[in-house]
Order: structure tokens, then sequence, then C-alpha cells
């Protein structure tokens, strides 16, 4: 089996409201519940706000930190499901289910390497 990252994207600033989040927040939780009985789930989990982030990276010998994203966007990764699934095509169907889930935040599916 191939694992692959279900990566959801959202928009930075406030998340909505408990009326618009909790119908949400049911729906993932009840494919998870369906990954986990498939067999197909991994791991799960939400992140912080982009603007907690911070970036560590060598400069000129230096290793600096930046508070902040990596990159500057109107999106960030709000969390991400890990699954393993026979192909690609079976990826993208779970991925299909997460999209409807969330509504109208996307899903990025990507193959782990190796």
């Amino acid at each position: 089996m191939k694992q692959y990252v279900l990566t959801m994207y959202q928009p930075d600033g406030e998340p909505p409201g408990p009326e618009v989040l909790g119908p949400v927040m049911e729906r993932l939780n009840a494919l998870e519940t369906e990954m986990k009985a498939a067999g197909v789930w991994v791991f799960s989990r939400a992140l912080q706000p982009a603007g907690q982030a911070v970036v560590v990276r060598l400069r000129d010998g230096e290793v600096l930190s930046t508070d902040g994203p990596y990159t500057e966007g109107k999106e960030h990764i709000g969390g991400f499901t890990i699954i393993e699934a026979a192909d690609r095509d079976a990826a993208l169907a779970w991925a299909r289910k997460m999209a409807a889930a969330v509504a109208l935040l996307p899903v990025e599916v990507r193959e782990f390497q190796g």
C-alpha cells in the first residue's frame, strides 16, 4: 500500500463560527471513522494558524529563525490526514469525500516518496 497525505488549505483570518464549523467538524469526524473502519487511516491533525509558525533556515553558516509562515499567502495548510491506499485513484476517492466534508476548502493529494 502507498501512503498519501490529504492536505486541507484554509483561508487566513478568523475561523468561521460554530454554526459553520460545527457541522464541518461532525462530517470530518464521521469521515475519519469511515477511514478507520476501511483500514486506510494512519494519522490526522489540525494545525495552529499560520501566523504562529516559525521558519528555521541556514543562511551564511548561521541558523536563523523568523516568525510567521514560510510564504505569504491568503491560504495556508490548516490540517492533514495521512492514509494508506492501493493507488492514486483510491486516494483521490477519499480526497473527494474529504472535500465534500469540508465544503469550500480545497484538498491536495500527494503520495509519499519511497
